[in-house]
């Protein structure tokens, strides 16, 4: 026998994702835009966390090098060991790293950051099959689906400018710019 308090309860309709949720999805933005940055900003200056100063883009270094030369595994690694340390791998990979950082930070040009942010890590990904410790999915493909639904929940709006951006004169003329 339903009670009137489970009658009520039941009647009510689920309550839309509101203000808390908007700031979750921000952090989760402005959070993932770091991990995008921090990699950019390590590798081009050596900071001494993943790429050691004399290793550093500044420096001469190949920021693509290392790991496409010894890291990857699987049936495309001899695809992507022969990229290693070009310059044309280098750079796309730096501004890559730079401008979807930079974009979720801002948030500014989520559908594009998304799109080529998730296009990295699935490459990636594609980098190392079969990761290490699953048979199919790793964080690679987790980031990617993140910042698939960031752009999906304009994420960008809260904690960002993204409502400015899309005011823009050229993202009301190019809107697959917001």
């Amino acid at each position: 026998m339903t009670t009137s308090v489970e009658a009520d309860r039941a009647a009510r309709p689920v309550a839309a994702p509101g203000r808390a949720a908007a700031y979750v999805w921000a952090a989760l933005r402005l959070a993932l835009g770091w991990v995008f940055l921090w990699a950019f900003i390590d590798k081009a200056f050596g900071l001494g966390f993943a790429t050691e100063r004399e290793g550093a883009w500044i420096e001469g270094g190949s920021p693509t090098a290392g790991f496409l030369a010894h890291g990857t595994q699987g049936p495309l690694a001899d695809f992507y060991q022969g990229m290693a340390g070009s310059a044309l791998a280098d750079w796309l990979f730096m501004i890559g790293l730079a401008g979807i950082g930079l974009a979720l930070i801002l948030g500014v040009g989520m559908r594009i950051a998304a799109a080529a942010g998730a296009l990295l890590l699935v490459l990636m990904w594609t980098a190392v099959l079969l990761p290490a410790n699953n048979p199919f999915m790793d964080d690679h493909l987790v980031y990617a689906g993140l910042l698939v639904g960031l752009a999906l929940v304009r994420a960008e709006n809260t904690l960002g400018l993204g409502k400015a951006w899309g005011e823009t004169a050229l993202v009301k003329r190019l809107p697959w710019l917001k």
